[in-house]
């Protein structure tokens, strides 16, 4: 797929050309360092030479006003704006002739652009200054100044506020002074272009990060494009915004508003295959295509050269993909293949029925697969998808009533894979796909879910709940701190997908949804969330928080909380919950820090979110059977403490002590028997048992301060 283009035998300019400027669909301007602006007509492939400029003057930009005002066409416009690098801003008439040349800044003027009314100009230079002028060329004011070059500059379609670039960042400025300033990162590398459509009101960025993105006016991404091999210089959208042109290093490239690629004059590459097509899937930059005899495997790099095997029936019902490989279901069997045509795995079960399974009963993951069984529909299968074999003891998972929808998550590790189902119900649940010796957790998300679908790069989850989209941003926040999960939310009203609707991906922050008549929707969410984890999974706290402190958003806030203490992030988790109010869990926070010893760090981190079983075992095994007892009893699970502490024969008077004052606070009598057995042959004394407590904390910190497993832990002080 590439652009239909022209060169010349001979070129028209002797040096670099370094801007051009179009008056209408067939006439164009240039500028050059050789000093010459060049009009071309490109009906009668003419060119001539407007004007040779001075030899001091070498050309940046040029911009013509617009043709069109209030929905009438106006006569072409007398003169143009050129910057130049000796600071000045010249306007240029039709003929040739420099109209007027004013210094307006110290550095080269890297950008000039007229509003969309053509009744002002702004321009941005090497200096840092955004500076406003009349159509004559007075200057009206200074709109902003920075302590960086302004390499591109842009009006907004109300030609009432300003896009311009500030190293990695863009900002768009209103141009009323108490307006509020919206700024973002928008890009790893500085950012050289920009464009602003006045029809779809959808921002351009390309940068020296070798990428161009489209935003809405809100900052919010909609594309990014993949790492190109040099820097992204020019970018412009085509006037009817429907498409836009993006420039690198010997790269052109014609896209829609979506950023796919597209190509001229609405081409097309057409792929034959030898027999008859009965499947094709594409994600994840692969096609694959399916025939009676063979499988496809295309790359989106390139289409030119698939890889090709043989199918062993070539009744292919099924194709599921993931990152690393896709699975075919291939008449009775099902068949785990990567991408290089090689064949991974191939799990069995005996009694299911692969020739019947859906893209609703059945998904994939880099390392897992869960089949619901065709037989009891309660009972979902999970199998390793490297091996095939069935995942831990082999049993399955079993749900209370009928699964109608199963789905894997598809970032992290294998030990933290989740998967989602919604039951007969229409209720949803999440629970983990290795329970590493622990029963299934089932926990409860959501009611009334039509469907799902989790995002391609981070573990997010969205669907349809009582009609209704709704984005969980980090659901595994149950298996941290359940309280969070309904400030993790994301909720607003779906009637623009009708009913029933069906999800189809979740990309980025974009959402593809088929409308019951069979049309698809895309809508886009939040790229916080996103970013948030991909901050957090790389360890980036510091950039966690400061999307967080940008964005101002408590459900961002709540995502950190539960991401931070899911990681053992102690100090960013105690500021994320700081920032949401709970206070009460920033002091437990706090007091786990202050603990001298990694195991009873993590036996209380393991508490904080829970698993009470988890934390006690834990203590146990280190043999910090205070602590062990002490949870207990902070639990008010006087039995269970009670019998820790007369197996291990200790702290029996500690137990004995607090339930007294239990009792006492609440003006009640002992009638528990055990209770009234022990305290007859033990004497409390609080200050005995307050000097055996700080003796064993003693003991604990100088046991930790000779060991250097405590490093291990993610505790910063």
């Amino acid at each position: 797929m590439r652009l239909k283009t022209s060169l010349l035998k001979e070129p028209k300019h002797r040096e670099l050309v370094s801007c051009v400027g179009w008056t209408s669909a067939d006439e164009l301007y240039s500028c050059s360092d050789d000093h010459q602006i060049l009009r071309w007509n490109l009906q009668s492939n003419d060119t001539s030479v407007l004007v040779h400029l001075q030899e001091h003057i070498y050309p940046l930009d040029l911009h013509w006003p617009p043709r069109s005002l209030s929905g009438r066409k106006q006569a072409a416009a007398d003169s143009f704006a050129l910057t130049s690098t000796d600071g000045k801003l010249h306007l240029v008439s039709r003929s040739g002739r420099v109209e007027k040349s004013v210094e307006a800044h110290r550095g080269a003027v890297l950008a000039g652009r007229w509003n969309h009314d053509g009744t002002a100009l702004i321009t941005a230079g090497e200096d840092g200054q955004l500076k406003i002028w009349s159509k004559s060329g007075m200057l009206r004011s200074t709109l902003a100044q920075q302590g960086t070059p302004v390499y591109s500059v842009a009006w907004a379609p109300d030609s009432g506020r300003v896009l311009y670039t500030s190293g990695r960042q863009l900002v768009i400025k209103p141009l009323q002074p108490s307006a509020k300033v919206l700024q973002w990162r928008a890009h790893d590398g500085v950012i050289l272009k920009v464009d602003w459509s006045a029809v779809n009101d959808l921002i351009l960025s390309g940068g020296e990060d070798c990428k161009y993105k489209v935003w809405d006016s809100y900052g919010r991404m909609l594309f990014s494009s993949s790492a190109h091999d040099y820097p992204i210089t020019s970018v412009a959208w085509a006037p009817d915004g429907e498409l836009f042109a993006m420039g690198s290093f010997h790269t052109l490239r014609l896209c829609d508003k979506t950023g796919v690629r597209n190509v001229l004059n609405d081409a097309v590459d057409v792929l034959e295959f030898r027999d008859r097509v009965i499947k094709a899937s594409l994600a994840h930059g692969h096609l694959v295509v399916t025939t009676s005899l063979q499988c496809y495997v295309y790359s989106a790099k390139n289409w030119n050269t698939p890889l090709i095997f043989d199918l062993k029936e070539g009744t292919v019902s099924l194709i599921v993909q993931a990152e690393r490989h896709f699975l075919l279901v291939d008449g009775a069997e099902l068949f785990v293949y990567s991408y290089e045509g090689r064949l991974v795995s191939s799990p069995k079960s005996p009694g299911l029925r692969m020739d019947i399974l859906s893209s609703q009963s059945i998904s994939l993951s880099n390392d897992s697969i869960a089949i619901r069984d065709t037989s009891d529909e309660r009972v979902v299968f999970l199998f390793e998808a490297q091996t095939g074999k069935a995942i831990g003891d082999g049993k399955p998972l079993t749900h209370k009533i009928e699964v109608v929808f199963v789905a894997l998550d598809q970032c992290g590790s294998s030990s933290d894979r989740r998967i989602a189902l919604i039951d007969k119900n229409r209720d949803l649940y999440l629970t983990s796909v290795r329970k590493l010796g622990r029963a299934h957790s089932m926990h409860k998300i959501g009611s009334m879910v039509d469907t799902m679908a989790w995002n391609d790069s981070a573990n997010i989850l969205c669907g349809i709940q009582d009609s209704r989209f709704t984005v969980w941003y980090y659901p595994s926040v149950v298996f941290v701190d359940k309280d969070l999960l309904p400030k993790t939310i994301f909720s607003r009203d779906s009637s623009e997908f009708s009913r029933p609707p069906q999800m189809v991906s979740y990309e980025g922050s974009q959402v593809t949804v088929r409308r019951v008549d069979g049309s698809l929707v895309r809508s886009a969410v939040s790229p916080y969330p996103s970013l948030l984890h991909e901050y957090t999974s790389s360890g980036r706290w510091e950039d966690a928080l400061r999307i967080c402190r940008f964005a101002k958003d408590q459900t961002l806030w709540s995502c950190l909380a539960g991401l931070a203490m899911a990681n053992r992030e102690l100090s960013t988790a105690e500021v994320a919950y700081a920032a949401i109010g709970e206070i009460d869990k920033v002091q437990y926070i706090n007091f786990i820090r202050d603990l001298p010893s990694r195991d009873s760090c993590v036996a209380h981190m393991l508490l904080f979110s829970g698993h009470v079983q988890e934390a006690e075992a834990t203590l146990l095994q280190a043999n910090l059977i205070y602590h062990a007892i002490q949870i207990h009893i902070t639990l008010y699970n006087w039995d269970r403490a009670l019998e820790l502490a007369v197996k291990h024969k200790t702290h029996v008077d500690t137990v004995l002590a607090h339930r007294q004052k239990f009792l006492q606070d609440f003006g009640k009598q002992e009638t528990n028997k055990r209770f009234l057995q022990y305290s007859e042959g033990v004497e409390v004394d609080w200050e005995k048992i307050q000097a055996k407590i700080e003796m064993e904390f003693a003991m604990e910190r100088e046991k930790a301060a000779s060991s250097s497993v405590r490093s291990s832990v993610s505790v910063r002080r």
